[in-house]
């Protein structure tokens, strides 16, 4: 757990570091030409980028260490107002595309393996192949075309409707829809994924010896596949389920940005446009958070499902 800290803390400080010395200067948000010089140096000093990097930083970790996040360059309110609005919202999406991804994934890959060699499985290993190598931002702007301008089917951004004002029931169907596009076009790339590593962990434990077994004792082979083999071909794609977090944010935020989703990576990537520090780095704590507590479920769902790496006691 400590080392997991020093790994966050690293992070946070190289991204501090950079921010710092990176082009560009947060101030320049609020200059205008007709502004004077003294009024720019004073907002400098608001902000705190007149001291020294080192001085910057002592105060940005005083404040951290103590939970303050600081407060944002451009919308001037408490970052960690605007992360308790963004982290649901992004919550709400990643959430959705983790168990889509691993429902359509372990389907596809049964299918692929049980069709192993035939025409069914070379297409749709094509054809997933064809979707993986597709851009993630041009998936999204095919399927806003598509389904949004074309169709009309779908809306093509935000999270809700504006005139949206009715039941429980109707807000929960205007919010599905708003999620169908943003969820699929991120579900796609993690599904195929899956689908490839289920599809070979199956076929590896097809011609194992206790399968082998149970086919001589003439049990059927529908029920080998899904009482035996599945079960134990499984146990991989249990891990990825851990580490497909930090990834599902990491993709969240241009999919977030594309489809105008108030989430984490769109307030990211706005932060970023406008050179606020505060935000990005917050943003990055999540992001490092996000890959720690990802290993940290892997280990855990990997532990709850093959007890034979559990930790065993004295005396066992």
């Amino acid at each position: 757990m400590f080392s997991s800290l020093v790994i966050v803390w690293g992070v946070l400080t190289v991204t501090f570091v950079i921010l710092h010395l990176a082009p560009g200067d947060p101030a320049a948000v609020y200059v205008r030409p007709e502004i004077p010089l003294e009024t720019t140096q004073h907002i400098r000093q608001q902000l705190g980028l007149d001291q020294p990097l080192w001085i910057q930083y002592f105060y940005w970790l005083k404040g951290f260490l103590a939970g303050d996040m600081g407060t944002s360059f451009s919308h001037n309110r408490p970052v960690s107002q605007l992360l308790a609005e963004a982290i649901p919202n992004t919550l709400q999406l990643t959430l959705v595309v983790l168990i889509l991804q691993l429902i359509l994934g372990i389907i596809l890959g049964v299918f692929m393996a049980v069709k192993q060699s035939t025409r069914a499985e070379k297409i749709i290993s094509a054809f997933l192949m064809f979707l993986y190598a597709m851009p993630s931002f041009w998936l999204a702007l095919m399927a806003i075309m598509l389904f949004s301008a074309k169709l009309g089917w779908l809306p093509a951004s935000q999270m809700s409707s504006f005139q949206n004002m009715g039941s429980f029931g109707a807000q929960a169907l205007d919010r599905l829809r708003h999620l169908i596009l943003p969820a699929a076009v991120l579900t796609i790339p993690f599904a195929t994924y899956t689908a490839r590593y289920c599809k070979d962990s199956l076929l590896q434990v097809l011609v194992s010896d206790y399968i082998r077994a149970a086919t001589a004792f003439g049990l059927a082979p529908r029920l080998i596949l899904f009482k035996y083999a599945l079960k134990n071909a499984l146990l991989p794609i249990v891990t990825l389920s851990g580490f497909y977090l930090p990834f599902l944010l990491g993709g969240a935020v241009v999919i977030e940005y594309i489809f105008s989703w108030p989430g984490v990576g769109r307030m990211t990537v706005n932060a970023i446009f406008s050179h606020d520090f505060p935000v990005i780095l917050a943003s990055t704590c999540v992001a490092a958070l996000a890959v720690v507590v990802g290993n940290q479920i892997s280990d855990m769902l990997y532990h709850a499902v093959d007890p034979r790496i559990r930790p065993q006691g004295k005396g066992s």
